[in-house]
């Protein structure tokens, strides 16, 4: 149903005096984050899956997905920023810079020595918070890994397999990066939070330029394929900022159409957007959507800056465009390749599928500019992290309907 849809569309501020800084985001730091991501043993570039025949069928000229599932056998991005961000902080306390720091160096006994006993601190839905704890558990140090309730058993497992003191908590996502806060106060305790405050600014940017390897790894496989619109799901707003600076940065002479997308439960960007008054706007009703891993209601500072300047629509939408978005992604049409993708990984996907297949939102498709000769860009940004509810979901049908309702 169209009323379940929004959008807020900003004019283009087309003047560089006025704009946020995006140059921490640009090609020459990306490279040098990839390389420190290319160092570790596990690292491989991750597909870009274009769909032919979904392009098609959609009335698209093409249909790019960043298949995310596949990144260091943890079924998710975050590792991106939590893995950098870590880095960045051994070579700050070492006095060293992070191009002498690759992975064989960071994990070495005389490392190690060096830094002493550490615990990593972070409040997570999941993926981030396995990445830091994997990152913490490489390096033969500590993590403390907060979850807020509601989150799916499997994801604490995940953590706790990473030798990870972690927990779910009964507060919601907001409260729970506060718990993580008060717990990082602790002696040789590091917080590694992807979202900003005052006074805590560094490593949540350290995180955003974590995830700058993704974006390059896209601009090398899309080659002359430029994209003429990019859609990027937020939840604090950190990825989407971290892609959106890149792509504003490299392709600066023609900017793709950037659209942020979340889920209408959790819409705390999108409602920022829409006020357009100079403040952060909060979500404080419940957050119960199943794309769990966007359920915040406190934009990141330092990432909305980025998105105000340099997205051009917001866009709040059902649940169920989500489930529809995982169904598609499970089930491809002809030779194009399956995605398997999370509730939170197929969102945007989902998203833009029910705008371009339902007549009643044609005029949120022609707002976003969405014609024939369009090519679409998407990030799954996980795989199937919580299994159980991805049956439900792609095999039982739940959330079957326009009404998002369950069953």
């Amino acid at each position: 149903m169209a009323e379940n849809f929004q959008i807020v569309s900003y004019e283009r501020n087309t003047s560089d005096t006025k704009k946020t800084d995006i140059q921490f985001l640009n090609k020459e730091i990306a490279d040098k984050v990839r390389g420190f991501h290319q160092s570790f043993p596990q690292y491989k570039q991750t597909p870009l899956k274009r769909l032919r025949n979904l392009a098609q069928e959609m009335g698209v000229e093409e249909i790019f997905v960043k298949d995310e599932s596949y990144r260091f056998g943890l079924n998710a991005f975050k590792v991106l920023g939590g893995s950098f961000a870590i880095g960045r902080y051994i070579a700050e306390k070492l006095g060293r810079d992070i191009s002498e720091l690759p992975f064989a160096v960071m994990t070495s006994d005389e490392v190690k020595c060096q830094l002493g006993e550490l615990t990593f601190v972070t409040a997570t839905d999941g993926n981030h918070g396995r990445g830091v704890a994997w990152t913490a558990n490489q390096l033969g140090q500590k993590s403390v890994v907060y979850m807020p309730k509601g989150s799916a058993q499997e994801r604490l497992d995940n953590i706790r397999a990473e030798n990870s003191e972690a927990s779910i908590t009964e507060f919601c996502y907001d409260d729970t990066v506060r718990m993580a806060r008060k717990r990082a106060e602790q002696p040789n305790c590091v917080l590694v939070q992807d979202t900003s405050w005052e006074g805590y600014t560094e490593v949540p940017s350290w995180i955003l330029q974590g995830y700058t390897t993704m974006a390059d790894e896209i601009y090398e496989q899309l080659g002359d394929k430029r994209p003429t619109h990019i859609f990027l799901q937020a939840g604090v707003g950190s990825m989407p900022a971290a892609l959106t600076g890149y792509f504003a940065n490299v392709y600066a002479d023609n900017q793709p159409i950037i659209s942020i997308v979340e889920p209408t439960k959790a819409d705390c960007i999108f409602r920022t957007a829409q006020a357009h008054d100079g403040r952060l706007h909060f979500v404080t009703e419940e957050m119960n959507t199943i794309m769990a891993g966007l359920a915040c209601g406190e934009p990141c500072p330092i990432a909305w800056e980025v998105l105000r300047d340099y997205a051009d629509h917001f866009i709040s939408f059902p649940d169920y465009a989500a489930a529809k978005g995982m169904r598609i992604l499970s089930s491809p049409l002809g030779e194009d390749e399956r995605v398997i993708s999370g509730e939170s990984g197929a969102s945007a996907f989902g998203c833009v599928m029910e705008i371009l297949s339902n007549p009643s939102l044609q005029d949120i498709k022609d707002e976003l500019g969405i014609d024939e000769h369009s090519r679409l860009l998407f990030v799954s940004t996980e795989g199937a992290t919580d299994r159980k509810n991805y049956k439900d979901i792609v095999w039982n049908g739940k959330y079957p309907s326009s009404k998002g309702s369950l069953v």
